[in-house]
């Protein structure tokens, strides 16, 4: 989904001044349960490539995150659910997606008209997404309409209506939203790809389901789904940029009075666990025939999960076999041969199993030739592995395109957001590139004997009838 809207003037609905010296926001509140409580909060660092980033546990196990950057004129806002399409049942599938598209729609204080336009009123923009594992709403706005911005996300995100009117115009939208995803072949062979290795396990489902489940699911399911994982132990809220930690907690708390997440007492939920792990499908091939102008394939096999030791080699080993101009599959299949416009590869990692794979998009006729160079780079890596020059280089693109990317607030945000939710930590700047400098070429050659000899799964969307890929 893509939304836009700003956050900004000098005060929100609630009558909050936009910031200023408010005290460290561990003093008592008042909870629903009528006693006083208790937030506990604490610094995580003072990064020199960064600011300030504190964290506070509220009584009611909501957590909030800052990174204080002063030099910013800007802040990114995010409210950070701990569910995706890997929650729902098979029946309940886009479950989560439909959710997010519904919160937009109006709660008790705003219509759906109230929400984009204050927002868009002081020039900023907001969006939301859901992946398998989480979902995130967020604003991006300037420094004094973080008030707005905070008031007006945290509305949306507890107190929603789900009127039966809007989710069946929302259900309308999604069907159409579905429809053109199936008019994307260069989107659909990753899907495919992933019901390939991981079948009917939700993990290989369509985040955003099939017309199948999407068309008979009931308000009625979606409020189920929308207050049984939007609680405070699930929720992180996240924000970088020019703020002062202690005012953003205390507008989260007011936002959030009088909700839904105003809940009792509750410890925060733990990260999502890796056992066990999924398990994958035999090596399988999927076609989808369909008449397009350009074939498109993945060859690929279940990877490693995200919080495995080797994922700082595992970086390495992509950026050198696919991850760039200078990779190998792109010197080999395009530059030198010209077979093919696009070619990477790419790594998707989740709590309990990833993936790693190789993306051609080709002509139907040259499909053979990308498919058998790919399968020789592959064995030439795992047999061979690479030079200590191409270690290097591979270290040097994951470095820098880590700290490039922590150039704006948006980034910055979610780096926290992502820390908490995903891994229970937020692993300094200079760790983690201290990690990746530490990684071998014993490291990644060993990584890559294992990975890459594993047998590879094939998806290929194209004009292809109903010819066997499988020899």
């Amino acid at each position: 989904m893509s939304r836009s809207r700003p956050a900004s003037v000098p005060q929100n609905r609630r009558g909050v001044a936009p910031s200023g010296a408010v005290r460290h926001a561990t003093g008592a509140q008042p909870g629903r349960s009528g006693g006083a409580s208790r937030a506990v909060t604490r610094t995580l660092s003072d990064d020199p490539l960064g600011g300030t980033v504190r964290r506070t546990v509220l009584p009611s196990g909501l957590r909030v995150l800052t990174e204080a950057i002063p030099a910013m004129r800007s802040v990114s806002f995010g409210i950070w659910v701990a569910v995706g399409s890997r929650d729902e049942t098979g029946p309940q599938g886009g479950a989560a997606h439909f959710l997010e598209h519904l919160l937009f729609k109006g709660t008790h204080k705003r219509t759906a008209l109230d929400i984009s336009s204050e927002i868009e009123a002081v020039g900023g923009e907001t969006n939301a997404f859901t992946t398998k594992e989480y979902t995130c709403y967020y604003a991006r706005v300037l420094d004094e309409d973080l008030p707005l911005a905070i008031d007006v996300m945290c509305d949306l995100v507890a107190d929603s209506l789900l009127e039966p009117a809007d989710v069946e115009t929302e259900r309308g939208v999604i069907l159409e939203e579905i429809a053109m995803h199936d008019d994307e072949p260069g989107d659909e062979v990753h899907d495919l790809f992933a019901r390939a290795v991981y079948g009917d396990h939700p993990l290989g489902r369509l985040i955003s389901g099939t017309e199948d489940t999407v068309t008979p699911m009931t308000r009625r399911q979606i409020q189920g789904f929308y207050r049984r994982h939007y609680t405070p132990p699930q929720i992180v809220v996240a924000a970088a940029g020019n703020l002062d930690h202690a005012a953003v907690v205390r507008l989260v708390r007011q936002a959030l009075r009088g909700t839904p997440l105003d809940a009792d007492p509750a410890t925060p939920a733990a990260r999502r666990q890796n056992t066990p792990a999924v398990r994958t499908k035999p090596a399988t091939t999927l076609v989808e025939p369909k008449e397009t102008e350009q074939a498109h394939v993945i060859l690929g096999c279940p990877g490693i999960d995200r919080t495995d030791e080797r994922r700082f080699a595992l970086g390495v080993l992509n950026n050198v076999l696919g991850g760039g101009m200078s990779s190998r599959l792109f010197q080999e299949i395009r530059e030198r041969r010209g077979l093919a416009y696009s070619v990477y590869s790419y790594a998707s990692q989740y709590a309990d199993s990833g993936l790693f794979a190789v993306y051609a998009g080709c002509a139907p006729g040259k499909v053979d030739e990308v498919l058998e160079l790919t399968r020789a780079e592959l064995r030439r890596v795992a047999a061979d592995g690479l030079t200590e020059a191409e270690v290097a280089r591979g270290k040097g693109m994951s470095k820098g395109s880590f700290v490039l990317g922590l150039e704006d607030t948006g980034s910055r945000m979610s780096r926290l957001a992502k820390g908490e939710l995903l891994y229970g930590d937020l692993m300094p700047v200079d760790e983690l590139l201290a990690r990746v400098d530490a990684v071998s070429v014993a490291d990644v050659n060993a990584l890559a004997a294992e990975l890459l000899a594993r047998p590879m799964s094939l998806a290929v969307v194209g004009p292809f009838g109903e010819r066997d890929f499988s020899a």
